[in-house]
């Protein structure tokens, strides 16, 4: 009979103390480039047409400066008159959006008029802002 110590031989050990930080970067890596990608965008090759009409999203600019002057691109409009210059943008194109130049110092109040007449043509509006 064999009686002697079995643990005198080599014992077979597996340090993984370096696997944790191979994965933290591999989840950092992930984390980043989902952040960078844009999972909405499909790339098609679409059909050609020679019949097709093409639809285009038309952007206006209406401004408002400090001595509420209005005007809209870079023509100056009275306030009564606003909403039929913005009615005749409207009839060219089916999707309208008007950007809004507004100077800081202008009263709330002016700007809800321009928000109002806009909601009333059902037209897009967004407020420009300069980013900090």
């Amino acid at each position: 009979m064999n009686l002697r110590n079995r643990k005198k031989g080599v014992s077979a050990e597996v340090h993984t103390s370096a696997m944790n930080d191979i994965m933290f970067f591999l989840l950092l890596f992930f984390l980043i480039a989902s952040t960078l990608t844009n999972p909405n965008v499909i790339k098609l090759l679409l059909p050609k047409s020679q019949s097709g009409k093409s639809i285009s999203k038309k952007t206006i600019n209406v401004t408002i400066n400090k001595d509420l002057q209005y005007t809209v691109d870079k023509k100056p409009v009275a306030l009564a008159d606003l909403s039929t210059v913005l009615t005749g943008y409207k009839s060219k194109t089916a999707e309208l959006t008007i950007i809004l130049y507004v100077d800081k110092t202008v009263a709330i109040q002016d700007v809800v008029q321009i928000m109002d007449i806009a909601q009333k043509l059902n037209i897009k509006l967004v407020l420009a802002t300069v980013p900090k």
